[in-house]
């Protein structure tokens, strides 16, 4: 009945979430539609068994709070870890974190589960991370409209602060990334590895370099705080970095980087 009852409201079926055994949470998880205000209820309460069934339910939907948690429980256990990540509907920006914290041994089935990829994967452990990153499979239809959309404003001269602004304000994640890449004439796999530190120093030489307000600059701090759960314990410190810090000094940073992503596997 759990499992398939058509009758069931969400809130019946989280009441039982809230209250049965894993057994019940399981044959939930195996539902045909799962609703993200379900999902989310199965995250926070289910084992892991309970947690992988609902990932791979093809059909589940996630909330943006589903997908912080379900990253947040992968760190450490390699099966979780690669069932989200082989997850189609994953936001980039969840992705990424996830792949940042993930084990060699995940990173490696990520970028083997890309046939492409397949006879490309290094031992390296660096390597198979950068390769799974910008795994072009990797890459939902939402990114790739959303970097397409930006691309558009870039060429037509459209895209300025305001534009960005107005992306991170919305949390719009791959719309920002891709602008300040496209501001910073950077590729968005290294914006996107900046962009998801756990400190402000990239999002800071990013925005410097695209000569971007400190005003903006907070928006994309509280973006990032908002998607990734990545916390800035003093923002006025920040504020006093981003002031203090010259955009030639900024440049340098991201030649650096620059550098660092085009350095053939094998050679460092």
């Amino acid at each position: 009945m759990l499992s398939q009852s058509e009758r069931l409201s969400d809130d019946a079926l989280i009441e039982n979430v809230r209250s049965k055994s894993q057994a019940h949470l399981l044959a939930i998880s195996t539902r045909r539609v799962l609703s993200a205000a379900v999902t989310d209820a199965l995250i926070e309460r289910g084992n892991d068994a309970v947690v992988k069934s609902t990932v791979n339910n093809a059909d589940a939907e996630f909330s943006e709070f589903g997908f912080t948690r379900l990253v947040e429980r992968a760190e450490g256990d390699d099966d979780m870890a690669t069932c989200i990540g082989m997850r189609p509907s994953i936001p980039r920006h969840h992705y990424l974190k996830l792949i940042a914290k993930a084990s060699a041994t995940v990173r490696a089935r990520l970028a083997a589960a890309y046939p492409q990829q397949a006879n490309d994967v290094s031992a390296v452990v660096g390597e198979v991370a950068r390769r799974a990153r910008s795994a072009p499979e990797a890459i939902g239809r939402e990114t790739t409209i959303a970097h397409g959309l930006v691309r558009s404003l870039y060429e037509d001269g459209r895209l300025d602060e305001q534009e960005v602004a107005s992306f991170a304000e919305a949390r719009k994640f791959d719309e920002t990334n891709a602008a300040i890449a496209c501001l910073a004439n950077v590729s968005i796999s290294i914006a996107e590895k900046m962009m998801v530190e756990s400190d402000t120093e990239g999002v800071l030489i990013l925005a410097k370099v695209s000569g971007l307000s400190w005003t903006t600059v907070r928006t994309i701090i509280d973006m990032r705080r908002d998607l990734t759960q990545v916390e800035v314990t003093d923002i006025e410190a920040a504020r006093q970095t981003y002031e203090r810090l010259r955009q030639s000094t900024a440049q340098q940073v991201l030649r650096f980087h620059r550098t660092q992503q085009a350095v053939p596997a094998g050679d460092g």
